[in-house]
Protein backbone atom coordinates (compact mmCIF):
# COMPACT_ATOMS: atom_id res chain seq x y z
CA UNK A 1 0.00 0.00 0.00
CA UNK A 2 1.62 3.04 -0.90
CA UNK A 3 2.56 5.30 2.04
CA UNK A 4 1.26 8.48 3.31
CA UNK A 5 2.96 11.42 5.22
CA UNK A 6 1.16 10.36 8.32
CA UNK A 7 2.17 7.06 8.50
CA UNK A 8 6.03 8.40 9.03
CA UNK A 9 4.93 10.76 11.79
CA UNK A 10 2.85 8.47 13.97
CA UNK A 11 4.52 7.05 17.05
CA UNK A 12 5.19 10.08 19.43
CA UNK A 13 9.50 10.40 20.49
CA UNK A 14 8.94 9.85 24.61
CA UNK A 15 10.91 11.87 27.18
CA UNK A 16 12.14 9.98 29.64
CA UNK A 17 11.57 10.71 33.36
CA UNK A 18 14.74 10.92 35.82
CA UNK A 19 12.00 11.22 39.20
CA UNK A 20 10.80 7.68 38.28
CA UNK A 21 13.57 5.61 38.29
CA UNK A 22 15.97 5.00 41.23
CA UNK A 23 19.03 4.59 39.41
CA UNK A 24 21.69 4.96 42.64
CA UNK A 25 22.25 1.17 43.20
CA UNK A 26 23.29 0.24 39.57
CA UNK A 27 25.36 3.15 39.27
CA UNK A 28 26.74 2.86 42.49
CA UNK A 29 27.60 -1.33 41.20
CA UNK A 30 29.13 0.13 38.17
CA UNK A 31 32.37 2.03 40.94
CA UNK A 32 32.93 -1.52 41.22
CA UNK A 33 33.08 -2.62 37.63
CA UNK A 34 35.70 -1.25 35.09
CA UNK A 35 35.87 0.53 31.36
CA UNK A 36 33.57 2.93 30.83
CA UNK A 37 31.15 2.04 33.98
CA UNK A 38 33.29 2.89 36.47
CA UNK A 39 34.02 6.16 34.90
CA UNK A 40 30.38 6.78 34.76
CA UNK A 41 30.01 6.41 38.37
CA UNK A 42 32.97 8.38 39.05
CA UNK A 43 30.99 11.22 37.19
CA UNK A 44 28.06 10.69 38.44
CA UNK A 45 30.01 11.47 42.40
CA UNK A 46 31.50 14.72 40.53
CA UNK A 47 28.20 15.93 39.46
CA UNK A 48 26.93 15.00 43.18
CA UNK A 49 29.84 16.59 45.02
CA UNK A 50 28.91 20.24 42.09
CA UNK A 51 25.50 19.83 43.98
CA UNK A 52 26.70 19.46 47.06
CA UNK A 53 28.66 22.60 47.09
CA UNK A 54 26.52 24.90 47.12
CA UNK A 55 28.43 28.14 46.34
CA UNK A 56 29.46 26.96 43.05
CA UNK A 57 27.41 27.51 39.74
CA UNK A 58 26.64 24.82 37.69
CA UNK A 59 27.01 25.26 33.78
CA UNK A 60 25.39 22.57 31.86
CA UNK A 61 26.64 22.30 27.92
CA UNK A 62 24.74 20.74 24.95
CA UNK A 63 25.54 19.16 21.67
CA UNK A 64 24.02 16.92 19.42
CA UNK A 65 20.66 16.03 18.94
CA UNK A 66 19.74 15.32 22.34
CA UNK A 67 16.05 16.73 22.88
CA UNK A 68 14.41 14.94 20.04
CA UNK A 69 16.25 11.82 21.43
CA UNK A 70 13.84 11.70 24.39
CA UNK A 71 15.78 13.95 27.07
CA UNK A 72 14.04 16.86 27.31
CA UNK A 73 12.80 16.27 30.70
CA UNK A 74 15.66 15.34 32.21
CA UNK A 75 17.32 18.92 31.79
CA UNK A 76 13.46 20.41 32.19
CA UNK A 77 13.60 18.42 35.73
CA UNK A 78 17.35 19.27 36.69
CA UNK A 79 16.43 23.08 36.43
CA UNK A 80 12.90 22.81 37.79
CA UNK A 81 15.13 21.48 41.17
CA UNK A 82 17.93 23.85 41.05
CA UNK A 83 20.57 21.46 39.50
CA UNK A 84 21.82 23.69 36.73
CA UNK A 85 22.40 27.31 36.74
CA UNK A 86 23.09 28.14 33.04
CA UNK A 87 23.21 26.60 29.74
CA UNK A 88 25.10 27.03 26.81
CA UNK A 89 23.78 24.73 24.08
CA UNK A 90 23.85 24.12 20.35
CA UNK A 91 21.07 26.15 18.59
CA UNK A 92 19.08 22.89 17.43
CA UNK A 93 18.36 21.61 21.33
CA UNK A 94 16.98 25.00 22.16
CA UNK A 95 15.09 26.38 19.14
CA UNK A 96 14.30 22.88 16.71
CA UNK A 97 13.29 21.07 19.50
CA UNK A 98 12.33 22.75 22.67
CA UNK A 99 11.08 25.45 21.55
CA UNK A 100 9.10 23.60 18.87
CA UNK A 101 7.70 21.34 21.07
CA UNK A 102 6.45 24.02 23.22
CA UNK A 103 4.69 25.13 20.37
CA UNK A 104 2.53 21.98 20.48
CA UNK A 105 4.64 19.77 17.42
CA UNK A 106 6.70 15.92 18.35
CA UNK A 107 9.48 14.32 17.06
CA UNK A 108 8.67 10.81 15.73
CA UNK A 109 10.20 7.23 16.09
CA UNK A 110 11.40 6.74 12.48
CA UNK A 111 14.54 4.47 11.17
CA UNK A 112 17.56 5.14 9.17
CA UNK A 113 16.30 2.09 6.97
CA UNK A 114 14.05 4.18 4.81
CA UNK A 115 13.73 6.53 1.50
CA UNK A 116 14.89 9.85 2.05
CA UNK A 117 13.88 10.80 -1.07
CA UNK A 118 10.64 9.82 -0.32
CA UNK A 119 11.01 11.24 2.88
CA UNK A 120 11.84 14.62 1.48
CA UNK A 121 8.69 15.07 -0.62
CA UNK A 122 6.39 14.34 2.02
CA UNK A 123 8.39 17.03 3.81
CA UNK A 124 9.23 15.15 6.70
CA UNK A 125 12.77 15.38 8.45
CA UNK A 126 14.96 12.69 9.25
CA UNK A 127 17.19 12.78 12.54
CA UNK A 128 19.08 9.22 12.30
CA UNK A 129 16.31 7.38 13.57
CA UNK A 130 13.67 10.10 14.60
CA UNK A 131 11.46 12.15 12.80
CA UNK A 132 10.29 15.83 12.25
CA UNK A 133 7.45 17.58 10.40
CA UNK A 134 8.98 19.97 7.93
CA UNK A 135 6.33 22.34 7.85
CA UNK A 136 5.68 22.00 11.47
CA UNK A 137 9.25 23.35 12.05
CA UNK A 138 8.61 26.26 9.15
CA UNK A 139 5.93 27.30 11.77
CA UNK A 140 9.07 27.46 14.15
CA UNK A 141 10.81 29.66 12.39
CA UNK A 142 7.79 32.17 11.51
CA UNK A 143 7.59 32.29 15.30
CA UNK A 144 11.24 33.06 15.81
CA UNK A 145 10.88 35.84 13.10
CA UNK A 146 7.43 37.37 14.99
CA UNK A 147 9.16 37.55 18.29
CA UNK A 148 12.28 39.96 16.45
CA UNK A 149 9.43 41.44 14.81
CA UNK A 150 7.81 42.19 18.14
CA UNK A 151 11.31 43.52 19.90
CA UNK A 152 13.51 46.61 19.77
CA UNK A 153 15.82 47.09 16.93
CA UNK A 154 19.28 46.82 18.24
CA UNK A 155 21.96 43.82 19.16
CA UNK A 156 20.80 40.91 21.27
CA UNK A 157 22.89 38.09 23.04
CA UNK A 158 21.52 35.25 22.14
CA UNK A 159 20.53 34.65 25.92
CA UNK A 160 18.28 37.80 25.66
CA UNK A 161 16.40 36.06 22.37
CA UNK A 162 16.40 33.19 24.31
CA UNK A 163 14.51 34.83 27.40
CA UNK A 164 12.24 36.34 24.94
CA UNK A 165 11.12 33.18 23.44
CA UNK A 166 10.32 32.07 27.03
CA UNK A 167 8.47 35.28 28.03
CA UNK A 168 6.25 34.17 24.52
CA UNK A 169 5.57 31.13 25.74
CA UNK A 170 4.16 32.20 28.86
CA UNK A 171 0.80 32.82 27.01
CA UNK A 172 1.67 30.55 24.16
CA UNK A 173 3.28 27.04 25.32
CA UNK A 174 1.38 23.73 24.87
CA UNK A 175 3.07 21.80 27.06
CA UNK A 176 4.61 22.77 30.54
CA UNK A 177 7.88 20.98 30.42
CA UNK A 178 9.90 23.19 28.39
CA UNK A 179 13.43 24.38 28.59
CA UNK A 180 13.25 27.44 27.46
CA UNK A 181 10.10 28.23 29.59
CA UNK A 182 11.16 27.21 32.69
CA UNK A 183 14.69 28.84 32.41
CA UNK A 184 12.46 31.97 32.21
CA UNK A 185 10.53 31.59 35.05
CA UNK A 186 13.72 31.13 36.82
CA UNK A 187 15.50 33.34 35.77
CA UNK A 188 18.40 31.02 34.81
CA UNK A 189 20.09 32.07 31.09
CA UNK A 190 20.41 29.85 28.27
CA UNK A 191 23.25 31.07 25.85
CA UNK A 192 23.50 29.46 22.44
CA UNK A 193 26.53 31.44 20.76
CA UNK A 194 26.47 29.75 17.12
CA UNK A 195 22.53 31.02 17.26
CA UNK A 196 21.73 31.18 13.28
CA UNK A 197 22.63 27.70 12.87
CA UNK A 198 19.12 26.08 13.94
CA UNK A 199 15.44 27.34 13.22
CA UNK A 200 16.21 30.61 14.66
CA UNK A 201 19.14 31.18 12.09
CA UNK A 202 15.72 30.95 9.66
CA UNK A 203 13.78 32.61 10.98
CA UNK A 204 16.15 35.79 11.51
CA UNK A 205 17.45 35.73 8.12
CA UNK A 206 13.47 36.46 7.53
CA UNK A 207 12.87 39.00 9.75
CA UNK A 208 16.21 41.49 8.64
CA UNK A 209 15.41 40.50 4.82
CA UNK A 210 12.04 42.76 5.14
CA UNK A 211 13.68 45.04 7.87
CA UNK A 212 16.70 45.26 6.04
CA UNK A 213 17.15 49.20 7.66
CA UNK A 214 15.86 48.21 11.07
CA UNK A 215 16.50 44.64 12.69
CA UNK A 216 17.28 42.93 15.42
CA UNK A 217 20.96 41.29 15.67
CA UNK A 218 22.54 38.49 17.96
CA UNK A 219 25.78 39.90 19.01
CA UNK A 220 27.89 36.51 19.68
CA UNK A 221 30.25 38.51 21.72
CA UNK A 222 28.21 39.89 24.27
CA UNK A 223 27.39 35.98 24.69
CA UNK A 224 30.66 35.77 25.82
CA UNK A 225 30.96 38.88 27.94
CA UNK A 226 27.77 37.80 29.73
CA UNK A 227 28.98 34.34 30.21
CA UNK A 228 32.20 35.91 31.48
CA UNK A 229 30.24 38.05 33.95
CA UNK A 230 28.40 35.01 35.41
CA UNK A 231 31.84 33.24 35.96
CA UNK A 232 33.55 36.78 37.59
CA UNK A 233 30.16 36.45 39.80
CA UNK A 234 30.45 33.18 41.23
CA UNK A 235 32.68 31.67 43.81
CA UNK A 236 32.97 28.79 41.92
CA UNK A 237 31.72 27.41 38.79
CA UNK A 238 31.91 23.24 37.57
CA UNK A 239 30.60 22.62 34.08
CA UNK A 240 28.81 19.00 33.04
CA UNK A 241 29.38 18.86 29.36
CA UNK A 242 27.04 16.44 27.10
CA UNK A 243 28.66 16.56 23.68
CA UNK A 244 31.05 18.79 23.23
CA UNK A 245 31.80 21.30 20.37
CA UNK A 246 31.01 25.12 20.83
CA UNK A 247 29.46 25.05 23.82
CA UNK A 248 32.60 23.11 25.16
CA UNK A 249 35.08 25.23 24.39
CA UNK A 250 32.66 28.63 24.73
CA UNK A 251 32.65 27.51 28.21
CA UNK A 252 35.49 26.65 29.10
CA UNK A 253 37.03 29.80 27.53
CA UNK A 254 35.35 32.31 30.33
CA UNK A 255 38.69 31.53 32.43
CA UNK A 256 41.43 32.77 29.96
CA UNK A 257 38.87 35.72 29.38
CA UNK A 258 39.02 36.37 33.06
CA UNK A 259 43.27 36.68 32.70
CA UNK A 260 42.94 38.63 29.59
CA UNK A 261 40.36 41.38 31.05
CA UNK A 262 42.99 41.50 34.46
CA UNK A 263 41.23 39.27 36.76
CA UNK A 264 42.49 35.89 38.91
CA UNK A 265 42.37 33.16 36.27
CA UNK A 266 40.07 30.43 38.28
CA UNK A 267 39.88 27.56 36.38
CA UNK A 268 36.38 25.76 36.32
CA UNK A 269 36.59 23.27 39.87
CA UNK A 270 35.15 20.24 38.63
CA UNK A 271 34.23 18.98 34.64
CA UNK A 272 32.42 15.49 33.60
CA UNK A 273 31.70 15.64 29.49
CA UNK A 274 30.14 12.66 27.97
CA UNK A 275 31.26 12.04 24.38
CA UNK A 276 31.84 9.81 21.72
CA UNK A 277 34.56 11.53 20.53
CA UNK A 278 38.30 10.67 20.53
CA UNK A 279 40.83 12.72 21.03
CA UNK A 280 43.55 11.42 18.59
CA UNK A 281 42.57 13.77 15.58
CA UNK A 282 42.91 16.65 17.40
CA UNK A 283 39.48 17.68 17.63
CA UNK A 284 37.52 19.90 20.34
CA UNK A 285 34.60 17.50 20.87
CA UNK A 286 37.13 14.64 22.15
CA UNK A 287 39.57 17.04 23.49
CA UNK A 288 39.61 15.90 27.31
CA UNK A 289 39.44 17.18 30.55
CA UNK A 290 43.30 16.85 31.51
CA UNK A 291 44.28 18.89 28.18
CA UNK A 292 42.18 21.81 28.93
CA UNK A 293 44.36 21.66 32.04
CA UNK A 294 47.13 23.10 30.03
CA UNK A 295 44.91 25.65 28.75
CA UNK A 296 44.13 26.98 32.26
CA UNK A 297 40.65 26.43 32.15
CA UNK A 298 39.46 23.36 33.91
CA UNK A 299 41.25 21.71 37.40
CA UNK A 300 42.16 17.85 37.55
CA UNK A 301 41.07 17.16 40.61
CA UNK A 302 37.58 16.96 40.15
CA UNK A 303 37.22 15.72 36.03
CA UNK A 304 35.74 13.06 34.57
CA UNK A 305 36.08 12.05 30.64
CA UNK A 306 33.07 9.53 29.82
CA UNK A 307 33.46 7.97 26.63
CA UNK A 308 30.05 6.83 25.54
CA UNK A 309 26.32 7.71 24.33
CA UNK A 310 24.61 10.74 25.83
CA UNK A 311 20.88 8.95 25.14
CA UNK A 312 22.38 5.99 27.65
CA UNK A 313 24.49 7.72 30.00
CA UNK A 314 23.01 11.45 30.84
CA UNK A 315 19.85 9.92 32.60
CA UNK A 316 22.15 7.53 34.42
CA UNK A 317 24.48 10.25 35.84
CA UNK A 318 21.40 12.66 36.50
CA UNK A 319 19.36 10.09 38.15
CA UNK A 320 21.66 9.18 39.89
CA UNK A 321 22.63 13.08 40.87
CA UNK A 322 18.40 13.25 41.42
CA UNK A 323 17.71 10.25 43.89
CA UNK A 324 21.00 10.80 45.86
CA UNK A 325 19.45 14.58 46.84
CA UNK A 326 21.95 16.60 47.22
CA UNK A 327 20.36 19.15 45.34
CA UNK A 328 18.19 19.88 48.09
CA UNK A 329 18.48 23.05 49.60
CA UNK A 330 20.49 24.93 46.53
CA UNK A 331 19.43 28.05 46.18
CA UNK A 332 18.59 29.97 42.51
CA UNK A 333 21.15 32.15 41.13
CA UNK A 334 18.63 33.79 39.08
CA UNK A 335 21.53 35.21 36.40
CA UNK A 336 19.68 36.63 33.92
CA UNK A 337 18.13 39.19 36.52
CA UNK A 338 21.73 40.21 37.20
CA UNK A 339 22.59 40.30 33.23
CA UNK A 340 18.90 42.40 31.83
CA UNK A 341 20.31 44.89 35.33
CA UNK A 342 23.65 45.39 33.38
CA UNK A 343 21.98 45.37 29.77
CA UNK A 344 19.44 47.96 31.14
CA UNK A 345 21.91 50.40 32.48
CA UNK A 346 23.75 50.49 29.34
CA UNK A 347 20.80 51.55 27.54
CA UNK A 348 19.92 53.92 29.79
CA UNK A 349 23.12 55.49 29.13
CA UNK A 350 22.53 55.67 25.49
Amino acid sequence: MRKRKQDYLKDVVQHIDITKHNVVPLVEAMGATAFQARNLYRASTIYDRMLSDKDCTIILTLAGSLISAGLKKIVYDLLKNNMVDAIVSTGANIVDQDFFEALGFKHYLGTPFVDDQELRRFRVDRIYDTFIDEDELGICDNTVAKIADSLEPRPYSSREFIREMGKYLVSNAKVSDSIVLIAYEKSIPIFVPAFSDCSAGFGLLYHQWYKSDNHVSIDSAKDFVELTRIKLASKETSILMIGGGVPKNFTQDVTVAMEMLGYEARMHKYAVQITVADERDGGLSGSTLKEACSWGKVDTSYEQMVFGEATILFPLLAGYAYHKKNWKGRKEFRFNDMLDEVTAEKLAVK
